[in-house]
Parts: C-alpha cells; structure tokens; sequence
C-alpha cells in the first residue's frame, strides 16, 4: 500500500494538485471526511489537512513526507478517540484528488488494494490562491501611520496594531464600510456637515474626519457632541494637535442641541436608551440625508412592554429584555420609514460594549412611498407600549397642524 501511495502523491499531488478529499468512513460518528488543500506558508508550500469528526473541525499542517504518512494512516487505519474515551480505529475507503487538468477517484478495497482512475478535464481548472492568512483590505491600512490611531493606542508609531486593539481596528474599518457604501447619497457641491451624538473618546469621530477629509478629500465639518467634560476637552486638543480645523466637540444634552440648523449626516454610537430616541429625531428633524445609529441599552420598552399574546415569553427575564431590546430598534426602523426614509438593520462588530450591536442605516429618500401610520399603531398597541421617539414625532406633526 505504501508504494501506491507514493505513486499516488508523486502523479498528482504537484504543482498542479488544487485539493483532496477522503471520505467512506468505516465510522461516520467518529470522523466523516478529511480534506487536504495546499497553502503557503513563510514562503514554504505545506499542506493544511481538515478532519471533520462530528460537529467539530480540527486542522493541522503537515509537510508533503508527513502527508504520505497521513495518507497511510487513513486507508489501513487510524485510531480516533471518541468523547467518552473509547478508541476506534477508522479507516476510509475513498478518496477525491482534483488537479487543474483531471480528476482522480481513489478506491480501496476490503483487502487494503488501492485502484485509481483518472478523468482528464474538458476544461483546464485555475489554481486557487495559496495563501495561509488571505490579508483583508482594510480602508485604513496597517502600515500606514495615522497619527490619531497612534495616540488612541490602536497603532504603533511604525504604523503596526496594537494586538490589544486590534477588534477596535476592526471595528473603525467596518465602520468606515458602512460610511463608505453611502457616500454617492451625499452632496458633492457644498461642504458636509456631520454630527456624532455621544461621541465619547472619539476613535470613531476622529476615523471619520480623516477618511473623509484626508483620504476622500470632501470638504466636511464634523461636530462632536458628549456629556463628559474631560472626554471633550481631550478630544479638542487632539484635533487642535493634528490640525483638524473643522472637527469640534461641544459638551452637550442631544435632546436640548441647537448648535445647527441644517445636518447632512447624523452619527450615533451608544447612545443610551432614549438618547437615541432623541438623537433620531433630530436627524429627522434636520432633514438629514444619511443616518447611522448604533443603539445601546435599551430599556424603555422593557419597562412598558405587556402583551398578553406574548406572556409566556415575556414571564423569563432575559427573553424579556432581548425581545424588547429587538421590538425597540424595529419600531425606530419602522418609524424612520414613516418619516421617509430607506432603513436597514445591519449587524455590526463592536467588541467594547457586547459581542454583536445592531446598527440602524438610514438613508433619506424621496422617491420613497409614505407607510402607514395605522401599521404603527397597531404595533404598538398590541405590544402596550409607548416609544419615545413615535411621540416625538406625533407631537411634531401635532404642532405642524395646529
């Protein structure tokens, strides 16, 4: 057997080998399948071998001699050890090469004999990338030194991240990812203006200047508002520093803002509870093209909700919480609708506050058909609450009418 899989590896695992599967487990609950693809790895081609045994995944890698040895193993046996420590010893009975010019079936039989047959292909198969870690494009790039990232402690002075911080990079890129997929809705013949509710240290607001301004080269004023008088006086002397002129941060109540008139984008990360509420609103109020929420602790609806359809969800505590949590950003989506605008819930990684937010994308559209306020209402009826953010906007269009 040793030397038809050394024929084996030497006729088709070359430069041409894209990737092997082994499967006809004697044991399917032990082990159901392995695959076996090549990569690279500091240069050097290895190769990355996958187990599938039950519902979990092992990897390893393993050089081309200790693939053969690997390959031995699975066809005379080899021995597996199950959860509750007993032992078996499987063997496959098939295996799968595919190279970019044929494929190969590899069939062993109860006596251990090996029979391959090779089928070329119609058509010549590209060889998939190799690389080990494929490195994702980020819009702000490791290696490339931004100042305010350096002294937020997310980067290095050489321009490498910080491994403590390297979520918060993560989270500034895709945060940028979602500003970056609206910015063809954005007036491109006058300077931008941009409020961030309850900015806190700013790593965020200080992403969004740069990108905009110094990557994308828009002409923006950006507004920083926060409740925490040292946050924003630190966040002004860093833009002081790094010759932002038109990124301020004021010390501010969302609710109470009246530093603007008009708004072209409104950003709100964490803002909680019925902060958010009120940070919508003025976004609606303003006319704001584009809005972006991040919501945070929403407890309003947790307090008021009854529904006597729904009682034995709502007795559990934590189901409680999460439903509310979910009826709260869905009723602000529904509400924004109504308001006129194209509204998505998307998830969106945030390590700091819990594993997974939700962020609320807003965009204002006028081509977009008014929904109905009778949908709202029934929705809210039926849960027995009454959100912030529908009475704000009853009492706007109450005071319109009067």
């Amino acid at each position: 057997m040793e030397e038809e899989i050394i024929k084996i590896i030497e006729n088709y695992i070359n430069e041409t080998y894209i990737d092997m599967v082994v499967s006809n487990s004697s044991d399917t609950n032990f082990i159901k399948k392995i695959k076996v693809r090549p990569i690279r790895l500091k240069n050097a081609e290895i190769y990355q071998v996958t187990s599938y045994q039950g519902a979990k995944v092992f990897h390893k890698n393993c050089s081309k001699q200790e693939l053969k040895e690997e390959m031995i193993k699975w066809f005379c046996g080899i021995d597996v050890q199950a959860e509750t420590k007993e032992i078996k010893k499987i063997k496959f009975k098939q295996a799968v090469i595919r190279t970019t010019t044929q494929q190969v079936n590899v069939l062993v039989s109860k006596k251990g004999k090996i029979t391959t047959k090779a089928t070329k292909l119609m058509k010549e198969m590209k060889k998939p990338e190799m690389e080990h870690n494929r490195t994702k494009k980020y819009i702000l790039e490791e290696g490339i030194t931004v100042p305010f990232l350096v002294d937020l402690g997310v980067m290095t002075t050489e321009g490498r991240i910080v491994a403590a911080k390297y979520d918060k990079y993560k989270q500034i890129n895709r945060f940028l990812e979602f500003v970056e997929d609206v910015l063809d809705e954005l007036p491109k013949d006058r300077e931008l203006t941009i409020l961030d509710f309850g900015c806190g240290k700013s790593y965020l607001t200080f992403s969004l200047y740069y990108y905009l301004k110094n990557l994308k080269g828009y002409p923006i004023h950006i507004i920083g508002l926060d409740l925490k008088p040292d946050v924003i006086h630190t966040c002004n002397e860093l833009a002081e520093k790094y010759q932002y002129e038109n990124l301020k941060f004021y010390l501010g109540d969302i609710a109470q803002y009246e530093g603007v008139q008009k708004v072209d984008m409104v950003v709100t990360l964490h803002a909680c509870d019925t902060a958010t509420d009120y940070a919508l609103y003025k976004a609606i109020d303003w006319d704001a093209k584009v809005i972006l929420s991040v919501p945070c602790c929403q407890k309003e609806l947790n307090r008021q909700i009854k529904c006597k359809e729904l009682e034995g969800i709502l007795e559990y505590g934590i189901l409680k919480e999460r439903a509310a949590a979910l009826f709260t950003d869905g009723i602000r989506a529904q509400l924004l609708q109504l308001s006129g605008y194209r509204t998505q819930i998307l998830e969106f990684i945030d390590m700091e506050h819990t594993p997974k937010n939700l962020l609320i994308r807003a965009i204002k559209d006028q081509k977009k058909g008014k929904a109905e306020w009778s949908d709202y209402e029934k929705l809210v009826n039926f849960l027995g609450v009454t959100p912030t953010l529908g009475e704000l906007l009853k009492e706007k269009s109450n005071n319109r009418i009067g």
